[in-house]
């Protein structure tokens, strides 16, 4: 089986643009196929040089050896089986952030064993063509859910692909996966969306904010201007691992609270203390 094939990305923007840019520089596709619903990311998607050209999804679908599909999870949902029904031996590989009703609803399919669940451990809170990145997913980690349901040469070919553009992998069943992606990224954008909501409420002089917002709170923000069409699917298709990490977030923000209330100067320093722990795991 030849390493270098026709790729169609179907969503050529952040995320399936930048995988795009290294798809091409690794010399891993031989054609750059772009499909999107949105005839200007089509158009700025070619401009850009990240595919060699657009069509409508049927004709990639024939003319491509490898499907990439890089669309919002709910669309994916809708989508993936309609795609496992066109193809004859192409592999489909998605990169969506929640997995397990994307696996589900495949799970009986006859060529479920040509498709690859994966979800890269990498994002902006930019969206469109114009926001891919260079060098993008290196020394990032992606996970590859229930490998043991896809043919070999499929699972060969996407991990060789993550390998050469710079990416170590996990291998992880679709329920867990999702359970720890809400622990340590969905909880995250909630915190920023909700830090962001506080801060325009109640600080009504936006100069105000651009002034005096310091790095801590830029970093700590910014994820508060990622793409709702992206995020709201994936609160709702892990909407109880989500329930579950936002009611120990809310304990731990009510604990915050009590403390400064009641002047307890001891239990706010047990409380910092104890989130300096982190130190021994992100540098």
């Amino acid at each position: 089986m030849s390493q270098r094939k026709r790729v169609a990305i179907v969503g050529i923007g952040l995320i399936g643009g930048s995988l795009a840019i290294q798809l091409h520089e690794k010399k891993l596709s031989s054609k750059l196929i772009g499909v999107d619903d949105n005839e200007e990311h089509a158009r700025q998607a070619v401009e850009l040089e990240l595919v060699d050209e657009t069509m409508p999804l049927n004709d990639a679908i024939e003319q491509s050896d490898v499907i990439v599909l890089a669309i919002p999870v709910d669309k994916l949902v809708s989508l993936l089986p309609s795609i496992m029904d066109k193809i004859d031996q192409q592999i489909v590989v998605d990169l969506g952030s929640t997995k397990s009703q994307l696996v589900d609803v495949i799970k009986s399919h006859p060529k479920r064993r040509r498709y690859v669940a994966t979800h890269p451990m990498w994002g902006t809170e930019y969206s469109g063509p114009q926001s891919a990145v260079r060098g993008a997913y290196e020394n990032k980690a992606v996970i590859i859910c229930n490998a043991e349901d896809s043919d070999a040469d499929a699972l060969d070919w996407v991990k060789n692909m993550y390998k050469k553009i710079g990416m170590h992998l996990l291998e992880m069943e679709a329920k867990a996966h999702d359970l720890h992606a809400a622990y340590v990224s969905h909880i995250s954008h909630i915190t920023s969306f909700a830090l962001a909501n506080t801060v325009l409420e109640k600080e009504k002089e936006e100069n105000a904010i651009f002034e005096l917002a310091s790095a801590g709170f830029e970093s700590t923000v910014r994820l508060a201007k990622s793409n709702p069409a992206m995020w709201v699917p994936i609160f709702m298709q892990n909407k109880e691992n989500v329930l579950d990490v936002l009611k120990e977030h809310i304990a731990q923000l009510s604990r915050f609270k009590e403390s400064i209330e009641k002047e307890d100067n001891e239990y706010l320093m047990k409380l910092i203390e104890n989130a300096n722990k982190i130190r021994r795991i992100i540098k």
